[in-house]
């Protein structure tokens, strides 16, 4: 066979590989199956939650499902938490996950991620009129959930405010409602996480607890996928993007967090648009 043969099947065989890997076997799978298997949180409130009539619902419910009928698929719904949501994408068992996730640069050494989302940020939940200023909380017990960033920012505000004994001072739960719980039952003075999903908590208690000081840190959240998967991450970020020039976006957004909902939170954001 001459050279020229040679290098042109060689190049062809590359391309070839190149294009394969650019898909990968879990865009593939989607595009066979038409199933897109999507990661929600079950007590994110108002992200993803059961309402009293045992309904799934939610502003990442909404968001998973106009994703789906975007890239043409069915809805699959996974239940993951704060520990399961990373491993069930590096695992294979969901395609995406929508699950509030702060896209941080050490999680991205394990997944890959959207473009942001959703927009928030920390703050502190406290009984109304008790606290004023992060500073109160210094020698408090503060309630956050285990292996998030949330629990490291108040490790650090609170190290940074000058109390020995912030690592003590936090105490981890594995689950959204039972730091609620602890705030309730007055076990801890606080609880911190991203502002949005306090806002979701107290309002099942109108008037009895409110938000204390600013954001302590910037929460932009991504949408959790398997590496390497360039075109399922292209298609992703597309129907992001497409929802928010169509309007579909803040439709899904103020029906959750708009000035006549419980959990009114201004859009102060635009989503990343390419040309």
């Amino acid at each position: 066979m001459k050279l020229s043969k040679i290098v042109a099947l060689s190049c062809l065989a590359a391309l070839l590989t190149a294009t394969a890997a650019l898909a990968g076997p879990v865009w593939d799978n989607i595009e066979k199956t038409k199933v897109l298997r999507v990661g929600l949180m079950t007590d994110s409130i108002p992200g993803a939650f059961y309402n009293d009539k045992k309904e799934w619902v939610g502003m990442d419910v909404d968001v998973a499902e106009e994703l789906a009928k975007r890239l043409g698929c069915t809805l699959e719904r996974v239940a993951v938490n704060n520990k399961t949501r990373i491993a069930f994408v590096q695992q294979g068992r969901i395609d995406v996950s929508i699950a509030n996730m702060t896209h941080k640069r050490e999680r991205d050494k394990s997944i890959d991620f959207s473009i942001t989302y959703f927009f928030d940020g920390q703050k502190l939940l406290a009984k109304k009129g008790q606290f004023a200023k992060w500073e109160d909380f210094v020698g408090k017990k503060i309630a956050t959930m285990q292996g998030t960033t949330s629990e490291i920012n108040i490790k650090n505000l609170l190290k940074k405010l000058g109390d020995a004994d912030a690592d003590k001072n936090v105490i981890s739960f594995q689950k959204e409602s039972e730091c609620y719980q602890a705030l309730k039952m007055g076990r801890v003075a606080a609880w911190t996480t991203d502002s949005t999903i306090l806002l979701g908590y107290a309002a099942q208690d109108a008037g009895q607890f409110e938000l204390v000081g600013d954001f302590f840190s910037n929460e932009p959240y991504g949408m959790g996928l398997p590496e390497d998967e360039s075109k399922l991450r292209d298609a992703v970020n597309f129907a992001i993007q497409d929802m928010w020039t169509d309007g579909t976006y803040m439709q899904i957004y103020n029906k959750w967090y708009g000035p006549d909902t419980p959990y009114a939170f201004p859009m102060t954001e635009e989503i990343e648009m390419w040309p």
